[in-house]
């Protein structure tokens, strides 16, 4: 008889990823979907919502194709928070309207700080209004596609979109809905009607429960898509950054995980309740804990980037190339506002910039000069926590990124901190797995992730990465009138 299994599923940026876990912890199997998101414009970032389902099913199917899988649970995650307006069908009315590195709703974000109060917002939700906030996103749509608004009635996000199919349910977990600035009010942990009702007033707006707990029983029509058994619980799940969270264990006070992905994302437990504009404030993966939260726009997305633009090289060459180039890049320094940038900068007009080049610089060195960018960004983030009331005592390493030894080695070197490496990296999809564990029994993560090993800062580099983390900052600031004007030729 075959041993019990639960199921996570993340989806991803850019891809899915899904993950057949025994209640030990130990991964059975798993499997992947790649997709890429679409830019129809500067700053636009969308996706077919349609997608997050249609992945969920061939993943599902492809996991259980060996027939004799005993699954007892189901946990989602996915990227966000994003916007996914569908009508009264349950079809979607445009595009899902992806998280921050979507910065069209500059306008709309003015407009509300005007009517609400910058630090009113800030106070109520625990975040200032960003590229980051869901609720700016449905303004945008209501005012510049008013006919597609006016037929939407439900918002949901991948999770929640995931959840809905497999159980009919609509609900949404209260840290995506935490990232719905303006709408939630993270002191009394609900949706804020006097600011919620005039902006999206005509959605229904989903009953909020907790990523753990359960938003249904996969009903039958589901079980014969997916080939899951019908009638076991699905987890509520949460943002893909809090899922990964869950995976390593990084909930205690103190604690600060790095995602490292197509975006890098911090995510630090607290005490108490700080805010800070240039950070974001949420409510936590589980009941009565609280966030403070950054994100870079780009970090993986620039490798991949590179990759694509040298075409002659694959990651691993390139990685090699990089350990070759040495610290400080051969005298390159890198921006990584590829996209603009989350935080500490909140700035979507940032652009990428490479400064120092010759002629008898390589690839290996733009590379080198990237992974060092995401580094000094992460640097710039947990400065930026520290000084406002963040607490970082233990940095937990998670996702695609940490598996070569290099780019968390830079980020070590930079920081001059050592960062915990977990046995398990694979990140949204297994901590979606943990949480589905739990609805059938009491895991624990410290014995289903135990640390694998601890990247410690090299030394003898502090003082060179010290003085180049001045100069990047300095460039940024130096250089940025110009990137704003080149930012608007590109929005023409």
């Amino acid at each position: 008889m075959a041993a019990p299994t639960v199921l996570g599923v993340d989806i991803g940026t850019s891809s899915s990823k899904g993950v057949l876990v025994d209640l030990d912890g130990r991964v059975a199997r798993s499997a992947v979907r790649e997709h890429v998101v679409s830019r129809p414009r500067p700053g636009w970032v969308e996706m077919d919502g349609r997608v997050w389902w249609e992945e969920f099913v061939a993943l599902s199917r492809e996991l259980l194709a060996g027939g004799d899988e005993d699954v007892v649970a189901v946990g989602v995650s996915g990227m966000g928070p994003c916007v996914l307006l569908v009508d009264e069908q349950g079809e979607p009315v445009r595009p899902a309207i992806l998280y921050g590195v979507d910065t069209r709703s500059g306008e709309q974000i003015a407009r509300l700080e005007r009517e609400l109060g910058a630090e009113e917002i800030l106070r109520r939700g625990g975040s200032a209004l960003s590229s980051q906030a869901a609720g700016a996103k449905v303004a945008w749509v209501a005012e510049n596609e008013p006919e597609a608004y006016a037929r939407a009635r439900r918002l949901f996000m991948p999770a929640s979109w995931l959840a809905h199919h497999l159980t009919g349910s609509y609900v949404l977990d209260h840290h995506s809905a935490s990232q719905c600035t303006p709408l939630y009010d993270a002191q009394a942990v609900g949706w804020y009607r006097p600011w919620a009702d005039p902006i999206v007033g005509q959605l229904e707006l989903p009953p909020l429960r907790w990523p753990g707990e359960v938003a249904g029983e996969v009903s039958p029509e589901a079980s014969r898509q997916t080939g899951l058994p019908a009638g076991i619980p699905v987890l509520t799940g949460t943002i893909d950054a809090w899922s990964e969270a869950v995976s390593v264990g990084a909930q205690g006070v103190g604690d600060l995980m790095l995602m490292y992905g197509t975006t890098m994302f911090l995510v630090n437990t607290v005490a108490g309740r700080p805010t800070h504009p240039s950070l974001w404030g949420t409510v936590g993966a589980f009941p009565g804990t609280r966030n403070l939260a950054g994100g870079m726009a780009t970090s993986g997305a620039i490798t991949t980037w590179l990759r694509d633009l040298v075409g002659t090289y694959d990651y691993a060459q390139l990685t090699k190339l990089a350990e070759e180039a040495g610290p400080g890049a051969d005298g390159l320094l890198m921006l990584p506002y590829f996209a603009g940038e989350r935080t500490p900068v909140m700035d979507p007009d940032a652009r990428g910039t490479v400064i120092g080049l010759t002629l008898s610089h390589t690839a290996g060195d733009l590379y080198r000069a990237a992974l060092e960018a995401t580094a000094f960004g992460v640097r710039h983030n947990v400065e930026t926590l520290e000084r406002v009331g963040g607490d970082v005592r233990r940095i937990v390493a998670v996702g695609g990124g940490t598996q070569g030894r290099l780019w968390t080695q830079i980020v070590s070197d930079v920081l001059q901190r050592p960062q915990v490496v977990p046995s398990q990296t694979i990140g949204a999809s297994y901590g979606a797995a943990f949480l589905a564990a739990q609805a059938v029994g009491e895991p624990r993560i410290e014995e289903w992730n135990p640390v694998r090993e601890i990247r410690q800062p090299r030394p003898g580099l502090a003082g060179d990465y010290d003085e180049l983390f001045r100069l990047y900052r300095e460039l940024y600031e130096q250089t940025k009138p110009i990137a704003h004007v080149l930012a608007g030729r590109q929005h023409r």
